[in-house]
């Protein structure tokens, strides 16, 4: 439904066609019009197809100089006009150097630093992922004209946050398979373009595949042999991969450091080959995770040195043929045609007119501080104690090891921000403040600075504590070994809560859950927010949140567990569904059934949202295949295989009500959940999310919102094989605290009834 961040979205693009560029272009990266060595050779010549034009620079070149292109550093080809390229950069939430392909300086500073995925999909609000990954590729290309940025993006990470404690879950869209996949697809798109045969920049989906384990308890990621069953890889590790390249048209995949079932991702055919080319049609090219190169015929590109090594030699031995080599070229330098950088002149390209005025400017700022209030998540709000007045609240003690911070917000995988908001600052433009750390860092190793900031609590009107983690905690290589607050962080807010002469607000900065269950159960912690790493404004849109001039609508896109939950619960062990007799608990919301602190999904708002289905199907009759064609009761107990149906375009609409009755506007978070009929034995998850729609919606008033669920996607389940199957009988749709039951039946007819 369309919304006020639609007309935010609308107006960013107007304003964006105003800005032009105003930096000095680099020369051509190949065939440069005033090179008349190249200019008429057929690889240059813009009007014939890519492939002609490929395969002639393929026949062009020499062994060396091709081997010299099968890395992340790939050199040039002085004789042919080629400059060397560096394909590894990244864009996780913004342009970012981590990768050696990105260089910020003089014209370029910094690139808009939005908040870290997981905040960014705590929003569920897909035209925003599409929005930013947009404003991504925008400053992306501006930098690329200005000599000092590539096209090739090692972006968006879509694994599964499988386990609480990993130390990378912060760059994830969260734990459900199909919100992550949707996310995948909308980001990608994003930075792709929607030029189906040209591309903006090249995204590429990471890290195929089951990867979710850094370094735990002497299991490092370099070594984990990560053991996954058949309905698992299906059912959920593959989920977001398959519809980032099926639906996505992602121009590449990144294979992971593990293994899977004891062979190294990166080295497996079956999964390289025949899942990613042959069975999802990658258009594009596979490249290794840094240094865990595999085989040739597997890969395309290794980000590292390995195969520009040894490669030649091993052509020359017999172990690989030239023809192996050319296969990978084909790939890698398809990419490179799709994204112009064979035709000559940036200036005359689509997107050649983009320069330094075209990062960090006004919108793509206001578009990160946007992206941090949707992503933020009110947990917790008794009395209500929130909303703050700027009224009644004129004097706020800001205490916590994260009340200052600026790099923080802007989590891993990060660049140079333009600017930042930190908290003290933001909630500095509502009141009067008074500030004290509390701890000197979230370690909070000792409580010296403990009086100074329960006597700040005890004169002010408010008191807002602002806690959490950093990448000190959890970070790439760094898993978590626990699920609670850091050294004495708790201590600290319950004496300031004790202490605190007005309502006490906890705001907690965080990739993964943290168990506050003692702020939870604490009379005196009036709310509590989660900001997740919100970005280079993140300061200024906590502050919006907490004096209310913006709504909160987050919701949690991953469990928050309490720490008891990790048990004698090792993250090595990959097993989805639990084993009541091996006391194995289950992960995720879809599986695991025991006692939660915030269940996925969880957020609250400063009104309240009502749910109506004013029309839905009460029946779908699924249409089968040729000679799988039988009656409806013989099928009424059972699972059909999805390959047996005719799937097509068969889906189910949902028209559904949403009204805000309470006296705020605001913009609510539909999620859409299916629970399959029962006796699927440890087949079907207790619910899958199917759905997912933002709706804004004035107080007092209610908008209709139309909810597409594809049945054979999104209905169906996986078995102890891995093959998808779909339940037939009785269904339910959740809709918050609503239900609406729908039956489906095999037939030869494909009717569906009211």
């Amino acid at each position: 439904m369309a919304s006020k961040f639609s007309l935010l979205i609308t107006t960013f693009f107007i304003l964006l066609c105003t800005l032009h560029h105003n930096g000095e272009a680099h020369d051509p990266f190949a065939c440069d019009p005033k090179d008349v060595t190249t200019k008429n050779l057929p690889f240059c010549k813009v009007s014939l197809a890519i492939s002609e034009r490929v395969n002639d620079l393929i026949g062009r070149l020499r062994l060396e100089e091709k081997v010299n292109l099968l890395v992340n550093t790939a050199s040039g080809v002085p004789r042919l006009g080629i400059k060397s390229y560096e394909w590894w950069s990244e864009a996780l939430h913004g342009v970012s150097n981590v990768g050696p392909g990105t260089k910020f300086g003089a014209q370029f500073p910094g690139a808009t630093s939005f908040p870290q995925v997981i905040t960014t999909a705590a929003s569920f609000n897909a035209s925003l992922w599409e929005a930013i990954g947009r404003v991504v590729s925008d400053e992306a290309r501006a930098m690329y004209n200005g000599g000092v940025g590539g096209l090739t993006y090692w972006s968006p990470n879509v694994n599964i946050f499988r386990d609480p404690r990993w130390g990378r879950g912060q760059e994830t869209p969260g734990e459900d398979p199909v919100l992550a996949g949707t996310y995948a697809v909308h980001y990608v798109k994003g930075l792709q373009g929607t030029d189906g045969n040209r591309l903006k920049v090249a995204a590429c989906c990471k890290h195929f595949t089951a990867y979710d384990l850094d370094n735990w308890n002497g299991v490092d990621r370099f070594h984990f042999n990560a053991q996954v069953s058949k309905q698992d890889i299906e059912d959920t590790f593959d989920v977001p991969f398959r519809m980032c390249v099926k639906e996505g048209k992602v121009a590449s995949v990144m294979c992971s450091y593990n293994q899977v079932n004891g062979v190294p991702t990166c080295a497996d055919p079956t999964l390289l080959k025949r899942t990613i080319r042959e069975q999802w049609h990658l258009d594009g090219y596979i490249v290794s995770d840094c240094d865990s190169v595999g085989v040739l015929y597997s890969l395309d590109l290794d980000c590292g040195p390995f195969l520009g090594l040894h490669t030649q030699d091993a052509v020359k031995k017999g172990m690989l043929s030239e023809g192996d080599v050319n296969g990978a070229l084909v790939n890698t330098l398809t990419i490179q045609m799709r994204l112009g950088m064979f035709d000559g002149e940036p200036l005359s390209q689509a997107y050649g007119n983009l320069g330094p005025k075209d990062v960090c400017n006004p919108v793509h700022q206001e578009l990160a501080l946007e992206a941090a209030r949707q992503g933020i998540v009110l947990l917790k709000n008794n009395g209500p104690s929130l909303p703050l007045s700027p009224q009644h609240h004129r004097t706020v003690a800001v205490i916590g090891p994260n009340s200052d911070v600026t790099i923080t917000m802007i989590g891993n995988y990060a660049g140079i921000a333009c600017g930042y908001t930190s908290p003290i600052q933001g909630i500095g433009k509502y009141a009067r403040t008074i500030h004290q750390p509390g701890c000197a860092n979230v370690a909070c190793s000792n409580d010296n600075q403990f009086g100074p900031a329960l006597d700040a609590a005890h004169q002010a009107d408010a008191t807002i504590l602002v806690m959490g983690l950093d990448q000190s905690i959890e970070a790439e290589t760094k898993d978590r070994a626990g699920l609670l607050l850091p050294g004495l962080q708790q201590d600290l807010v319950s004496k300031v809560a004790d202490a605190s002469r007005g309502p006490t607000i906890l705001v907690l900065m965080s990739g993964g859950p943290v168990d506050i269950t003692f702020a939870q159960n604490n009379h005196r912690i009036a709310g509590i927010l989660w900001a997740g790493y919100p970005g280079q404004d993140g300061g200024a849109a906590i502050a919006d949140i907490l004096f209310g001039a913006a709504n909160p609508g987050g919701k949690l896109p991953m469990t928050w567990y309490p720490q008891e939950y990790l048990t004698n619960l090792p993250m090595t062990n990959m097993a989805m569904r639990p084993s009541q007799s091996k006391g194995y608990p289950g992960r995720t919301y879809r599986f695991y059934k025991g006692p939660v602190l915030y269940p996925f999904g969880h957020g609250l708002s400063y009104t309240h949202f009502v749910h109506t289905i004013a029309s839905a199907p009460k029946l779908v009759s699924i249409p089968l295949n040729g000679h799988h064609h039988s009656n409806t009761t013989n099928f009424s107990n059972k699972a059909i295989r999805v390959t047996h149906a005719r799937c097509g375009k068969l889906s189910i609409t949902l028209h559904v009500y949403v009204k805000n009755v309470g006296s705020i506007d605001g913009t609510h978070t539909l999620l859409v959940f299916s629970a399959p009929p029962l006796g699927g034995g440890n087949w079907a998850p207790q619910k899958q999310l199917v759905a997912f729609e933002k709706v804004h919606v004035d107080a007092k008033a209610q908008k209709l919102v139309l909810v597409n669920i594809h049945v054979c996607k999104l209905l169906s389940v996986v078995d102890k094989l891995g093959i998808r199957r779909i339940p037939m009988g009785e269904h339910v749709i959740h809709i918050g605290d609503v239900k609406h039951h729908v039956s489906l039946q095999a037939t030869t007819l494909g009717i569906i009834k009211s």
